[in-house]
C-alpha cells in the first residue's frame, strides 16, 4: 500500500441492530479507535442514522447510508434523497451493493445515477462490483467488475475521484464464509487499478482507495490488506462485533504505518 492512500474501513451493518444494540455498539467503537491513521465509516440501518451521528459528533467516525435515490425530491415512495442523508447528517454513502444489485434487483444505470447523485452532493461514494459464484467459474472476473466500474462510473469526471472508493465484494465471498485469497484478491484490485489508469490517468489510478468486501474477519484482514492494492476493507457481519471489527480497523492501521 502506498502511504497517499489512507486505509478506509468500513463497517456495514445491513439490516441487523436494534436502537439500544446500535448505541451500544457504536459507544464501543469509538472508546476503542486510536488515532487517524484509518478512515472508518459506519453504515448504520436508515432509521437510526441521526441518533448514531448524533452520538459520533466530535469523534473521527464517519456516519455513512447504505443506500440512496438519486433524485432531491418528489413522488419516490420509500426513499431517501441525499440531500435529507445530509441534513442527518452523513458524510457518505454505498452505491451498487451487491444485495441491491441481486436481491433488491438495481442495473447499472441506476448505480451509476445513484453515484453520480451522492458525488454531487459532496458525499464519499463507496461504490461496490464484484461477480458471481457462476461468473468467477467461467473465469469472467475482470470483465464483471471492468464492466460495473465502466457503468458505475459513467460520466463521473477526474476531479471527483477523491470522493470514490471502489469496493471489490465478489457476491460468492459475502456471508458465506467463503473469502478469496489474499493473492486473488490482490489480482482482481489490480486489475481494478489498472483499469482505472485506462479510463482516466495513472496519477487517478494510485490514488483511489480499492477495499475489499468478502467476509473479511480479524483472522484474515491482516493478509488481506497486507496485499499492495488492498486498502482496507467494506466488513459486513464483523463490523457487528466492536471486538471484531476493532481488530479490523487495527490490521489497517498496521498497514499505514
Amino acid at each position: 500500500m502506498t502511504q497517499q492512500r489512507t486505509p478506509f474501513v468500513g463497517g456495514n451493518w445491513k439490516m441487523n441492530t436494534n436502537a439500544s444494540q446500535g448505541i451500544s455498539l457504536i459507544d464501543a467503537l469509538q472508546d476503542g479507535l486510536k488515532g487517524d491513521l484509518v478512515e472508518v465509516t459506519v453504515y448504520p440501518p436508515f432509521v437510526y442514522l441521526r441518533e448514531i451521528a448524533a452520538r459520533c459528533e466530535g469523534s473521527d467516525m464517519l456516519i455513512g447510508a447504505q443506500d440512496c435515490w438519486h433524485e432531491p425530491c418528489g413522488a419516490f415512495t420509500g426513499e431517501i434523497s441525499t440531500g435529507m442523508l445530509k441534513d442527518c447528517p452523513v458524510q457518505s454513502v454505498l452505491t451498487g451493493h451487491s444485495e441491491r444489485r441481486h436481491v433488491i434487483g438495481e442495473t447499472d444505470e441506476l448505480v451509476n445515477l445513484k453515484t453520480k447523485a451522492a458525488l454531487a452532493d459532496g458525499l464519499v461514494t463507496v461504490l461496490c462490483v464484484g461477480e458471481t459464484l457462476e461468473q468467477r467459474e467461467n473465469g469472467q472476473t475482470d470483465a464483471v467488475n471492468e464492466s460495473q466500474i465502466r457503468a458505475g462510473l459513467a460520466g463521473v469526471g477526474k476531479d471527483e475521484l477523491d470522493k470514490v472508493v471502489i469496493a471489490y465484494e465478489p457476491v460468492w465471498a459475502i456471508g458465506t464464509g467463503k473469502t478469496a485469497t489474499p493473492d486473488d484478491a490482490q489480482d482482481a484490485h489490480a486489475n481494478i487499478r489498472a483499469l482505472i489508469a485506462q479510463m482516466y490517468d495513472q496519477r487517478a489510478s494510485e490514488a483511489i482507495r480499492i477495499i475489499y468486501g468478502g467476509s473479511m474477519k480479524p483472522g484474515n484482514a491482516n493478509e488481506l490488506m497486507a496485499m499492495p492494492d488492498i486498502d482496507g476493507g467494506l466488513i459486513g457481519g464483523a463490523s457487528l462485533t466492536a471486538e471484531d471489527f476493532l481488530a479490523i480497523v487495527q490490521a489497517g492501521a498496521t498497514q499505514a504505518v
